[in-house]
């Protein structure tokens, strides 16, 4: 077995480098040209959108979090950890304090904390072999484990609720307000409405929503005279129109209003946090079939094949939506990228789940399987080599996934 197979088969059943820092060695030269390459890629993303580097910070800043998840319930379960390391690769900079080796690497591209003994071919010390992941509970190793997609999903409440309390949310108000003078030579202009006037009623149906609105029009015939009733500064007035014919099908009645009955609410902070409750289940139940449909070989080929990709079924990566969440801020402001980069928590929280290695839910599915196959009087233990080779297969599928999203986000850019 090749000394970069066995490293790579190691990081993967163990969740992170096995290796310990040695002092600085060859690969110095290689750590400072990463470094300047980051700080060069900081500084050309601070000048072309400050919004996408907004964007990406909150995205470092998630990742590291996720860790600090891991980290926290491991120490706080009795467990040894030896390694916290934001970035993979070559060590940038690190530091040991007691047991604990901790730093940053080259290549931005994740972070992991090294837990001893995560399975049955994670060697170590047999003095440490009490405090490893493996002689735990059930109950400690599911917390441990899945505390770094439960951190995602807390996360992203807080930045749902957080923008929701403070910049507001997209709600239907029941109220249908002009959102643009009317359509010139059109009734609604002849009977002088303007943009801001809340419609309340046409011909005596009351409306409340667009379709509401459109639906009443529509039940008159052109030339027919109804009575349209409006709010305008909090003062109701009514005028009589005469419908004209609709551009999209003659034999219905035309009054020529563009109407909206959406508008940004701020919340108070107990509906914040109810609405971002719920906004987060919405998406993580949204995100599972996100997951299916992007690992659907015959969508992969489409989305290559394609001058123009569905976004909803192809795969992208932090360039695209680092894109979009500088898009989103120059558009809208800091609430674009902050509501952009909570659904992204929700579904990197719901895809690391997946039961397969190297992901957490791997970790999780081989806990779970120990803890039913265990009889009283007798632990069972998994055998994790058996798993490799699809642990690999997951690998190279991801580096698949990479490949593609990175030829799309450039090549075939969403919007």
């Amino acid at each position: 077995m090749s000394g970069w197979y066995r490293r790579v088969r190691d990081g993967m059943v163990a969740g992170g480098d096995v290796r310990e820092a040695a002092e600085p060695g060859p690969d110095r030269r290689t750590a400072r040209l990463g470094a300047l390459v980051l700080l060069g890629l900081v500084a050309w993303l601070a000048v072309r959108n400050p919004w996408t580097l907004v964007f990406v910070a909150g995205l470092v800043a998630s990742v590291f979090l996720h860790e600090v998840g891991h980290f926290v319930t491991a120490r706080r379960t009795g467990m040894k950890v030896t390694q916290f390391y934001m970035g993979f690769g070559p060590r940038l900079w690190w530091r040991r304090r007691g047991e604990l080796e901790y730093g940053v690497r080259v290549l931005p591209v994740g972070a992991f904390v090294r837990i001893v003994g995560m399975n049955n071919l994670d060697e170590c010390d047999p003095a440490d072999e009490p405090r490893t992941y493996r002689a735990q509970s059930y109950p400690k190793r599911m917390l441990v484990i899945t505390a770094g997609s439960l951190m995602h999903l807390v996360i992203a409440l807080v930045l749902f609720a957080g923008v929701y309390a403070t910049a507001g949310r997209l709600e239907d108000t029941g109220r249908v307000r002009l959102v643009a003078p009317p359509v010139e030579d059109s009734p609604a202009e002849a009977i002088g409405l303007v943009e801001g006037d809340v419609i309340l009623a046409v011909g005596g149906t009351a409306v409340a929503s667009q379709e509401e609105l459109v639906a009443a029009i529509t039940s008159f015939a052109p030339g027919d005279r109804v009575v349209v009733s409006v709010l305008r500064d909090s003062e109701r007035l009514t005028f009589p129109a005469e419908l004209a014919a609709s551009p999209a099908d003659a034999s219905v009645g035309f009054l020529g209003v563009g109407t909206d009955s959406w508008d940004v609410r701020r919340l108070d902070p107990l509906r914040a946090v109810a609405f971002g409750t719920a906004d987060v289940a919405r998406t993580a139940v949204q995100s599972v079939g996100g997951v299916v449909t992007v690992l659907n070989p015959v969508n992969l080929v489409r989305s290559v094949v394609d001058e123009d990709p569905d976004p909803a079924s192809r795969p992208t990566t932090v360039v695209g939506a680092s894109r979009l969440g500088g898009e989103l801020g120059r558009e809208v402001g800091l609430e674009g990228p902050l509501l952009l980069l909570a659904a992204v928590n929700v579904f990197v929280g719901v895809f690391n789940l997946l039961p397969l290695l190297p992901f957490d839910g791997g970790h999780a599915a081989i806990a779970t399987y120990e803890r039913l196959r265990t009889r009283r009087g007798r632990t069972y233990r998994a055998d994790v080599g058996k798993m490799v080779p699809v642990a690999t297969a997951v690998v190279a599928l991801l580096v698949t996934l990479l490949v593609v999203g990175l030829y799309l986000d450039v090549a075939k850019p969403i919007g």
